[in-house]
């Protein structure tokens, strides 16, 4: 048995930096920033790696939306994690970014792909992101590829004879553990089990050989037109101090009510 995995992911700053927003809507200093393939999605990555070499026959590629400048920077150094082949797409990727255009350019991606067989397919992604954290855009690539079987918060996916054991978070530190026949699913990643790859050079000059020639003709997504930002601006930060003796909790608990509502 064998698959066709795709994960999806997208770029986001260097998350040791700080970024405070500025009118347009945009980031400080966010172009000037290092880029990192987004966490949540490296996990999906590697966990997507470690099943398809367990598989033999199985296709392992990654569909990225982000600006064709930054992903070229980031991509040199995924290269030499694992192998992978790149479907890369040239659009706006940041924390403004809104989850309805972005699942749209994903699964127009996959949708496109000549070679794709949906019986065999697994789609990975991450559950959420750095960037933002709407947590929906793996669901919304589910649905717009007509995959209904979709497991969120995955932490680790085992092949038992033919079939997926997946398990995934749930509340109270807990994980549930589900049972799915088989492809397609789609499998929203928290952090999985897995470590980052070393870095093995070898693979990174194999990977490059196809990823440049398919940067130099990443398709053009358009900037979306159905949500507007009027402003922008870090939260304000606002403190009353009181100090008072002798006070009951009560009391305390009822002034602190009456201050919200205020």
């Amino acid at each position: 048995m064998s698959f066709e995995i795709i994960v999806c992911g997208g770029l986001a700053p260097d998350p040791l930096q700080t970024l405070e927003p500025v009118p347009g809507p945009a980031l400080k200093n966010e172009m000037m920033l290092p880029a990192v393939f987004d966490p949540w999605a490296a996990h999906a990555l590697y966990e997507a790696a470690h099943l398809a070499a367990q598989m033999p026959g199985s296709r392992l590629r990654v569909v990225c939306l982000a600006p064709k400048a930054k992903l070229q920077q980031v991509m040199m150094k995924m290269a030499q994690k694992l192998p992978f082949e790149l479907i890369p797409l040239d659009g706006p990727s940041n924390g403004f970014s809104d989850a309805g255009p972005t699942s749209e350019a994903l699964a127009g991606a996959i949708q496109a792909l000549p070679d794709v067989d949906i019986s065999r397919l697994l789609v990975f992604g991450g559950w959420e992101s750095a960037t933002r954290g709407a947590g929906v855009v793996m669901q919304m690539v589910g649905e717009r590829l007509g995959i209904t079987e979709q497991f969120l918060a995955v932490d680790e996916v085992k092949v038992d004879a033919g079939a997926l054991v997946i398990k995934e978070r749930v509340e109270g530190g807990q994980h549930m553990v589900s049972r799915c026949a088989g492809p397609p699913a789609v499998l929203a990643w928290a952090t999985g089990s897995l470590p980052e790859p070393p870095n093995h050079p070898q693979t990174g000059m194999a990977n490059m050989r196809t990823m440049m020639p398919a940067l130099q003709k990443a398709a053009a997504v358009a900037p979306a037109n159905g949500v507007a930002y009027h402003e922008v601006a870090l939260p304000k930060v606002q403190r009353e101090t009181r100090i008072v003796k002798d006070l009951s909790a009560a009391e305390i608990a009822r002034e602190l009510a009456t201050w919200v509502k205020e």
